[in-house]
């Protein structure tokens, strides 16, 4: 035995730890041949070895991988240097104005309107355009104390098709900021809730008022009427101030939004200056690309009739008729017309010149309607008063810019059929006014700006389950050549047909009086799932199944 071998095993025997292989073991009492013990300790050296030579191999690789990184930031940094020094000579040569977005023009440094200008000292807020939410806006601010500047295109009535039916969530929204009257004295319609039409069959579905009293039901009434009312409050405050005139561009200063540029009723170009602009120019913004990322969808276009001394099946309801190839509404917006849309898929309509549009209503759509309707539908056609409008469906999408805000159906638009646009503005509105009440001086525009980004948070539980379910129920109420789409309609409507939380649930989502998301996923989880039932009952077959499966896929896409 070699004395290295004997201090190896006298090591064990002790108890001691020894190092072997380059690992820790407890020593054991482990009876050992000499000769086994010597080549044990062989073998560690070649180990130990080959680890030294792993090692000097990753010490080489990382000293490479070291001047790489070194390598690669000094060329990194040259041509970054170059690059700074390449923009900075094109920023000399480039004209004030390059590189602005659209709908922003520079600010001059000044603060004065030039010329022609008029510069808004003391004004805290600048409203451009006086629509629903412009004029509610305006009203709100105003009697909070702001000084505010509304700049509208047209302040004569407008006559529109669409912002005719305000829901119960709305109404009671209005109530809040202090807007209710606006509904009276303009021949407003209660509205109680909704009439279901298909394939002969019809259920009535009533708004869920108990908690309310009826004064809270949905109103339906002219547009233009509604309109002038609110403006009319909104001019009564002395703090507001209404002027005429096309909004052309906002003013930019530093990355903040001073104000706006827009020509006057008398054709002049004014400027227009406070610390917070904000945006409420309608569906057709021009103004809008500055503020938010605009994806609009056009799914469908509105026909429109006014029906008059029409008598609906169920007084003071809207009616729905499920239609082919999508629905059909009508609902009172006077003590003696009824509006009629007829929604017509994609975005051409039948030639109104040509004679198309009334063959078209009178051959597709008139055997489709409650027969009592058919004689005063056809003298509406008739009497040539037929007018169109596309139904535009924008998401919410802001980048949210210092001194300025985007409102309304210029910031966020769904599809017309639930009427729910009125409420989702009203109740931003009701948002906006909670946030801006508590703060005095609305001048640091950076620190504002950061404040608002909660404006987006908060309106999302009224503004999302809104925009949900006036897409999906687009999509379900259409008729498809897709059979699970199909099933999907009829079970929706023999769903809402059952009465009880299955209609009131829906309905109360509808309506504005539950926005919450959670009920609307479970309301449509439920619709699914009762289609799934139908199909396999009474006896499930494979196709039936598998038009099921689809079925719940539909409901989820």
């Amino acid at each position: 035995m070699t004395s290295r071998a004997a201090a190896v095993v006298s090591e064990l025997t002790e108890g001691r730890r020894t190092r072997i292989g380059g690992y820790h073991k407890p020593n054991l009492y482990i009876p050992l041949l000499c000769d086994q013990n010597e080549s044990k300790v062989n073998g560690a050296g070649r180990r130990r070895e080959r680890k030294r030579e792993r090692e000097r191999g990753v010490l080489r690789l990382t000293m490479v991988m070291q001047l790489s990184y070194l390598f690669g930031g000094v060329v990194a940094f040259l041509l970054g240097f170059l690059v700074l020094i390449r923009s900075r000579g094109e920023k000399k040569n480039k004209p004030a104005n390059a590189g602005v977005p659209v709908g922003i023009s520079k600010a001059g440094g000044s603060g004065d309107g030039g010329e022609n200008g008029s510069a808004d000292d003391g004004v805290d807020v600048i409203v451009v355009g006086a629509g629903v939410a412009g004029s509610a806006l305006a009203y709100t601010l105003g009697k909070n104390g702001r000084q505010v500047h509304v700049i509208e295109r047209d302040l004569t009535e407008p006559d529109r098709i669409v912002g005719e039916l305000l829901q119960p969530g709305g109404y009671l929204k209005l109530v809040e900021l202090g807007l209710e009257d606006c509904v009276e004295e303009i021949d407003a319609q209660h509205v109680f809730g909704y009439a279901l039409f298909k394939d002969g069959q019809n259920t009535k579905l009533s708004f869920p008022l108990e908690k309310y009293g009826s004064h809270a039901a949905g109103r339906g009434f002219h547009n233009g009427r509604f309109i002038q009312r609110m403006r009319e409050k909104a001019a009564s405050l002395p703090n507001v101030r209404m002027e005429e005139g096309s909004v052309t561009s906002l003013l930019e200063e530093n990355g903040i939004i001073k104000g706006v540029i827009y020509k006057s009723k008398a054709g002049d170009e004014m400027k227009a200056f406070a610390p917070l602009t904000i945006v409420c120019d309608g569906c057709f913004s021009n103004l809008r690309r500055a503020l938010c990322y605009p994806k609009v969808d056009i799914p469908s276009s509105f026909v429109g009739l006014i029906l008059e001394n029409c008598k609906l099946p169920f007084s003071n309801h809207g009616h729905v008729i499920l239609a082919d190839p999508s629905p059909i509404l009508f609902f009172p917006i006077s003590s003696t017309e009824v509006r009629c849309l007829v929604d017509v898929p994609g975005r051409k309509v039948p030639s109104l010149v040509n004679g198309e549009m009334a063959n078209y209503l009178k051959t597709v759509v008139v055997p489709q309607i409650p027969s009592q309707l058919h004689d005063v539908f056809i003298e509406a056609v008739d009497k040539g008063k037929i007018r169109t409008m596309p139904n535009r469906s924008m998401p919410a999408a802001p980048h949210p810019t210092p001194g300025a805000l985007l409102m309304g159906d210029a910031f966020n638009m769904r599809h017309p059929l639930t009427g729910g646009g009125m409420t989702v503005a009203l109740s931003d509105i009701v948002v906006l006014h909670n946030l801006l009440k508590p703060l005095r001086d609305l001048h640091d525009a950076s620190s504002l700006c950061k404040y608002l980004e909660s404006f987006y948070t908060l309106r999302k539980p009224v503004a999302s389950t809104i925009n949900t379910l006036a897409g999906a129920l687009y999509k379900v109420f259409s008729s498809s050549p897709d059979q699970a789409r199909n099933e999907m309609r009829q079970a929706c409507f023999d769903y809402l047909s059952l009465g009880g939380t299955c209609s009131t649930g829906p309905v109360a989502l509808l309506s504005g009086l539950n926005p919450r998301p959670l009920s609307l996923v479970v309301h449509f989880f439920a619709i699914a799932i009762f289609g799934f039932g139908r199909l396999l009952f009474p006896f499930p077959s494979p196709k039936r199944v598998w038009i099921g499966a689809r079925l719940i896929a539909v409901s989820w896409s």
